[in-house]
């Protein structure tokens, strides 16, 4: 055979071999088909917020397709065992890190950001989805949710979840970069009496069973703040699983715009004896250890602090006049900085 026509036909199987290379590569992959799922697989070390996302999406793609994918929590995949969906915050997860070690994910593009996230399908089709921190990760967990058609409001609005047979997802590489605006979220206000005789009915009351699902809610429409009901209610106090939770499933609490230092109102109105008189300029030393008492007490958590302070019922504090008011209120910010 001419050397010309063995060049030319090297060169196809090149170029044969190349292509089917790259349609290997950029095969999408099976979620769910012909009554099975894939595996999501999730390190067992990640956070528990993670784990808990994970498990959604077992249950999201059963509630798509009637399969409940196997959620295998472990520090690295067991050989021989398929492909599989892979999720983990980077530096938390083993799975996640093995993966950027061998230089088989690039995570340069979101690394050390915040709420970032890549959701890729690698070489070896495995589909990955890793986060640059909590949020992120849950953040990319509930974006396959929200694409195989299960809305962030199926359970507060009933939002209908159309059956699918099969469930792909697309080849490539989606890189979500951090958000424009850092805390994003909702203030429940005046809760009495729909929002609270729904809770009482529901859930027994405003209380950490109700709030779990609003957690749920807001990380799935991408958001990570909430200012707690407030009227009648003390978060950190009513039930002392809520704080607990809405750390671990990622949500930064804050206090509304007259309940400074992490401590509701009603907080005050309960020790209204002991404490004395909500008035900064004549009660500094009681109002400041109910403060510190507050932000000792939620130390540990992710919090966003409410900082200044108005009198109770909207009243003057001190002698009430311009002068002092101002005098009063840096007096205030002063203390509760340091």
């Amino acid at each position: 055979m001419p050397h010309k026509t063995m060049k030319r036909i090297s060169t196809m199987i090149v170029c044969l071999m190349t292509a089917i290379s790259i349609l290997a590569q950029n095969k999408d992959f099976c979620l769910a088909d012909n009554g099975k799922a894939a595996t999501i697989a999730v390190d067992a070390n990640d956070w528990k917020g993670v784990l808990r996302a994970a498990n959604d999406l077992c249950e999201d793609v059963n509630r798509v397709t009637g399969v409940t994918p196997t959620l295998l929590t472990a520090s690295k995949l067991p050989k021989g065992e398929g492909i599989h969906v892979i999720i983990g915050t980077i530096g938390k997860s083993k799975l996640i890190d093995s993966l950027i070690k061998q230089k088989k994910l690039n995570v340069d593009g979101v690394r050390d950001e915040w709420e970032s996230y890549i959701i890729e399908t690698l070489a070896d089709g495995n589909l990955v989805v890793a986060g640059s921190d909590k949020r992120g990760t849950i953040y990319g967990i509930y974006e396959i949710s929200e694409r195989i058609g299960v809305s962030p409001w199926y359970w507060w609005a009933d939002a209908p979840v159309a059956h699918k047979d099969k469930l792909y997802w697309q080849a490539g590489r989606t890189v979500q970069p951090s958000p424009k605006v850092k805390y994003r979220g909702i203030f429940i206000n005046d809760e009495w009496p729909s929002f609270g005789t729904w809770a009482n009915n529901q859930f027994g009351g405003i209380n950490s069973k109700m709030y779990c699902k609003m957690f749920e809610l807001l990380l799935r429409l991408k958001a990570n703040y909430l200012w707690p009901a407030m009227w009648d209610s003390r978060f950190n106090e009513d039930d002392p699983l809520s704080p607990e939770l809405a750390d671990e499933y990622g949500i930064v609490m804050g206090t509304s715009h007259h309940e400074p230092m992490m401590r509701a109102h009603k907080e005050y109105v309960y020790r209204k004896d002991s404490i004395g008189a909500w008035d900064y300029a004549t009660n500094k030393t009681n109002i400041d250890l109910f403060f510190e008492e507050g932000l000792s007490r939620n130390k540990n958590y992710d919090n966003l602090i409410t900082i200044g302070m108005r009198g109770d019922g909207d009243v003057a504090m001190g002698k009430g006049d311009d002068e002092d008011n101002m005098k009063t209120l840096r007096d205030v910010v002063d203390g509760q900085r340091e």
